[in-house]
């Protein structure tokens, strides 16, 4: 974590925007801690703790079972 001056972290994407909660339907929060091929950022790139990188990735894997966002993109379409 990159600390700031005075000792503090930059804050998250969720606690910038004060979501308290990541839903398996909002397609547009989940696609902003994927990458292009529809890999699941690492925490140290999402700055999210612990217990909002296992909440965001349960919710990845359960919009991806209900096909709301796909497994894997092509990567010719980029």
């Amino acid at each position: 974590m990159r600390l700031r001056s005075g000792g503090q972290r930059k804050p998250s994407f969720l606690e910038e925007h004060r979501i308290d909660f990541i839903d398996y339907k909002d397609i547009k929060l989940l696609q902003r801690f994927l990458t292009p091929t529809g890999r699941i950022l690492p925490r140290r790139l999402t700055r999210l703790t612990g217990i909002q990188q296992r909440a965001l990735t349960s919710a990845v894997k359960r919009a991806r079972h209900l096909a709301l966002i796909p497994f894997v993109t092509d990567m010719e379409a980029y």
